[in-house]
């Protein structure tokens, strides 16, 4: 059944009978399975990987280093909670490390981004330090490579 996750996360556009075929399995058992991890939130939801550059969309991207005071019998989670309930937030991790969290947004502008971060993530209780770090050129996201090398240019790597 792994396999047959890894071929839905690497591109669930693919048929039923094609999982099937790549999974080893009959499509009575891919539909099965869809469904039951579906239900049982291993699938969380199917999402398109969009190369926004290539579009008239400007849009800003973020990173942002977030160290907090960990609350007393809730730990990481009740901050984690907050922070993901902004619209704005694409993803947050936990991490190890220099800082906590890791938290991913989106904005129109670097203002707007700017404005997140200084009004709304950092006045958070328990928040004690946000570093921004601004995303300037996306190369491979969710294993999808944004942009390849032209037919025939070739990448030579000297040891």
């Amino acid at each position: 059944m792994t396999k047959l996750l890894q071929l839905l996360e690497e591109d669930c556009t693919l048929t039923h009978e094609q999982l099937a075929a790549m999974a080893n399995m009959t499509v009575e058992e891919v539909e099965a399975a869809i469904k039951k991890y579906e239900e049982e939130k291993v699938i969380l939801g199917y999402q398109a990987i969009v190369d926004w550059n290539t579009t008239d969309r400007e849009a800003v991207t973020a990173l942002i280093e977030v160290k907090v005071i960990p609350q007393r019998e809730e730990g990481f989670d009740r901050i984690a909670e907050r922070i993901y309930q902004y619209d704005e937030v694409e993803a947050l991790y936990l991490m190890s490390g220099a800082f906590d969290f890791t938290v991913i947004i989106s904005g129109r502008t670097l203002r707007e981004v700017a404005s997140f971060v200084s009004d709304r993530l950092a006045p958070l209780e328990g928040v004690t330090s946000t570093a921004t770090h601004f995303i300037l050129k996306k190369y491979k996201e969710k294993h999808l490579i944004f942009e390849k090398q032209a037919p025939g240019e070739r990448e030579f790597i000297f040891v």
